[in-house]
C-alpha cells in the first residue's frame, strides 16, 4: 500500500483533490459538514464491530456491540469460540452473524493475521478477508477503509452511500452497486476519502449517522 489515510490532514488533502477530479463534489463538500477520519485499530475486535454493523441501523449496531463487549470482555477469538449460545442471543446477534463471528474467530486462531493485512495491497487483502465464511465485500472493504487506512476503497454496496450519491448528484433512482463502483472510479486514488465525504453528506441529509460502527477506540 503506497500510503495510508491516517490523519485529518490526509482527509483535507483528499477533499481538495476530489474537488479538482470532479467539480460536482465541490457542492457536496460544502454541504457535508465535518468529514471525520473514522480510523480504528486493526484487529479482531474492530472487524467484529463491522460484522455487527451489517444490514442494521447505526443505533442498533451500537447497542448490539456494547452488549457484546459487556458480555464478552475481553473480546478475543478464544473467548468467542468458548462462549455459549446465550451470550450471542443476549447481545442480539442474529444466527448468520453468530456464524460469521465464530468463523472469523476460528480463522484468526488458525493463523489469519488481521493486523498484517494492513500492509497488503487492497486486492490481496480483500481476497484473504472474503475467504472467511460470512465476510463479504462490504465488510472487508469497510475494515480496510477504517482499520487499515486504505486510501482508494469505496464500499459501493453500502445503501447509505448509494442514497447519498444519488441525492447529491441528482441520480434517480439511486445508483446500484455496479453503477456506483463505475462512478467512483473517477474519484481514484481518493475513493476512501470520497466514501467518508458521502457518509458525512448522508448524515447532514438525513440527520443521522449511517457510517459503520467501530470500536470505541475510533478517532
Amino acid at each position: 500500500m503506497s500510503r495510508r489515510i491516517a490523519t485529518m490532514e490526509d482527509i483535507v488533502e483528499g477533499l481538495e483533490a476530489l474537488a479538482v477530479l470532479d467539480p460536482r463534489l465541490v457542492h457536496v463538500i460544502e454541504h457535508a459538514g465535518q468529514v471525520p477520519l473514522r480510523l480504528s485499530h486493526p484487529g479482531f475486535d474492530s472487524l467484529i464491530s463491522i460484522v455487527i454493523s451489517q444490514q442494521v441501523s447505526r443505533a442498533s449496531a451500537d447497542a448490539i456491540l456494547n452488549r457484546f463487549i459487556r458480555l464478552l470482555d475481553p473480546m478475543t477469538p478464544q473467548a468467542v469460540l468458548q462462549a455459549p449460545d446465550s451470550v450471542f442471543r443476549e447481545a442480539g446477534l442474529s444466527r448468520p452473524k453468530q456464524r460469521t463471528v465464530l468463523a472469523l474467530a476460528a480463522a484468526v486462531c488458525d493463523g489469519l493475521d488481521l493486523a498484517e493485512l494492513v500492509a497488503l495491497d487492497a486486492d490481496s487483502a480483500l481476497k484473504r478477508l472474503t475467504s472467511v465464511t460470512g465476510i463479504g465485500p462490504w465488510t472487508a472493504e469497510v475494515y480496510l477503509l477504517f482499520c487499515a487506512g486504505h486510501p482508494d476503497i469505496f464500499p459501493a454496496k453500502d445503501v447509505a452511500l448509494q442514497s447519498a450519491v444519488g441525492h447529491a448528484l441528482g441520480i434517480q433512482p439511486r445508483p446500484d452497486d455496479r453503477t456506483l463502483t463505475a462512478l467512483a472510479e473517477s474519484w481514484s486514488p481518493w475513493r476512501g476519502v470520497a466514501a467518508r465525504l458521502f457518509w458525512a453528506y448522508y448524515r447532514e441529509m438525513k440527520g443521522k449517522d449511517a457510517a459503520p460502527t467501530l470500536r470505541p477506540t475510533e478517532k
